[in-house]
């Protein structure tokens, strides 16, 4: 018992703290962190004691109203739109892979794979991500090339940010064109499709930043990395966009075990940022120069922003060397955008010297991907590989952005496509309401009727007010006898008698001016 009175202290204490936070108005975060908090205490003390059940969503994950549903369907539509614009057909794979399949494939990242218990022999995992499951596909199905499209959900057992669009389970929209081409054509694609997705939505201005996983081993390799390190000091590199380079740095030496020297060198290297004239520059560079790799790496930068040129594209791309990106399976060109107006991302020259840290970035990188082709091979029993290069449009961040720009603005969001309401305007017309709803079903409108036998006009007129219905076919015992129906438009109010027979017609018309 005296334990339940500390706890039901403790309850009282913790809603004066929720209490004062809301009164000062304080961060949605803030607040959800001491109602968990609250909730857990509660929790503690149900009937007679027992463990009292919570509702609610597992963490890093959230469920989505109607209104949320029809801001991403809206993006879906225009990132589907530019994906079938290029010719990409579209596939699906299981949500869970052989823990095998996934194993050795992220680097670093590998303990964020969420495993699932032994069902009976076979060890599993969720998925990751899109692009394992598709190199798996391609090799089990003996497919050498394809230009395809795969939107679905993936997991990671991450420490969930949801502001910034980070959670445990999330949408992930991959394209990616696997085959023997020549070199930086499709890779060129990809960016002119991230530039088309981040343009059509009209997130704000945005950067794409390039580099190539040659130009980063040949790097560390002249700055003194020995090889064992180089897909570590990868991982530390690829932090840079979050942390400043004085912590950068010190991870490196103090973690991973780097000289200090070849850390310094490393460190006047990533501050780099260009284009072509960086790659030409770089390819003359004294200590560069001696890497086989990098100056592969560079040509290949070189005849990329010259196909990007011819794109229209080079005005948002540009070569970073900063740019690492963590997963293993890259061998080539790696690509990052992300949002660079005011509040929602610091441009990369601020990240660098240190001076916004994470907390003051709402949302990250908003696309990304390179070229894998080695990763097929993995999984080729004859180690056959198939060139591929891909992107992953990071669709809960853009969502996070659009939700936010939502509610600055007072734009309206419909969460139905309902053209028409069938009303009636007296009493015992339900039949004849229900006839006019099948007219209208059967010829492809989209239609709606309230379900009372005799509901008041005003009642429904105030529905396609609320639900953004435009137009509503009001039924009456003289528009029955006249053989017409009154269809009045809801924004202007103006009334019109249409015959029965020409009213399909007269409601595709004014829909589709609409």
């Amino acid at each position: 018992m005296e334990h339940k009175a500390q706890i039901q202290e403790a309850i009282k204490i913790q809603g004066e703290v929720v209490r004062k936070l809301k009164s000062e108005k304080a961060s949605k975060d803030q607040i959800d962190e001491e109602v968990a908090k609250l909730l857990a205490l509660k929790a503690q003390i149900g009937d007679d004691g027992k463990h009292q059940f919570v509702l609610k969503t597992a963490k890093g994950t959230r469920d989505y109203n109607p209104k949320q549903m029809a801001i991403r369907e809206r993006v879906f539509s225009t990132i589907i739109g530019c994906f079938k614009r290029h010719g990409a057909e579209t596939i699906d794979t299981p949500v869970f892979e052989l823990k095998e399949t996934l194993t050795g494939k992220y680097g670093e990242d590998s303990k964020l794979i969420y495993d699932l218990k032994d069902q009976g022999g076979e060890l599993l995992s969720l998925r990751y991500d899109l692009t394992v499951p598709f190199a798996r596909y391609l090799a089990m199905n003996k497919i050498t090339n394809i230009k395809r499209y795969h939107i679905a959900k993936v997991y990671r057992r991450d420490n969930p940010a949801m502001t910034r669009g980070r959670y445990r389970e999330f949408y992930q929209c991959d394209f990616d064109i696997a085959g023997q081409y020549d070199a930086m054509i499709p890779d060129a694609e990809c960016l002119k499709i991230v530039y088309e997705i981040l343009s059509g939505l009209d997130l704000g201005d945005f950067r794409i930043k390039v580099n190539d996983r040659r130009i980063l081993d040949g790097m560390f390799a002249v700055c003194g990395v020995p090889d064992d390190k180089f897909r570590t000091i990868c991982s530390t590199v690829d932090k840079l966009d979050k942390m400043p380079w004085e912590d950068v740095r010190k991870e490196m030496v103090n973690e991973k075990g780097l000289s200090e020297e070849a850390a310094d060198q490393i460190g006047e290297y990533v501050s780099l940022q260009g284009g072509m004239e960086l790659a030409e520059r770089l390819l003359q560079d004294q200590k560069m120069s001696r890497s086989k790799q990098a100056c592969a790496g560079l040509s290949d930068i070189k005849l990329l922003f010259t196909y990007l040129q011819l794109f229209q594209v080079t005005d948002k791309v540009v070569f970073d060397l900063s740019l690492a990106r963590g997963l293993d399976y890259y061998t080539g060109i790696i690509y990052e955008a992300v949002l660079t107006q005011a509040g929602v991302a610091p441009v990369s020259t601020e990240a660098q010297n240190g001076a916004p840290a994470e907390e003051s970035v709402s949302v990250g990188s908003v696309a990304g991907g390179g070229r894998y082709d080695g990763l097929v091979g993995m999984f080729d029993p004859k180690g056959r590989k198939v060139p591929c290069v891909g992107v992953s449009i990071g669709i809960e961040r853009i969502f996070s952005i659009m939700e936010q720009k939502a509610e600055a603005s007072a734009e309206k969001i419909r969460t139905t496509e309902v053209q028409v309401l069938v009303a009636s305007a007296q009493k015992n017309l339900l039949e004849e309401r229900l006839k006019l709803v099948t007219e209208l079903w059967n010829a492809g409108i989209k239609a709606e009727m309230m379900y009372k036998k005799n509901p008041k006009l005003l009642s429904q007129l105030q529905h396609c007010e609320e639900s953004g219905i435009p137009l509503v076919a009001i039924l009456g015992e003289q528009e029955l006898k006249d053989g017409v129906v009154k269809l009045r438009v809801v924004a202007s109010r103006e009334e019109v008698d249409v015959s029965r027979a020409a009213l399909i017609e007269e409601i595709r018309r004014r829909t589709s001016e609409a």
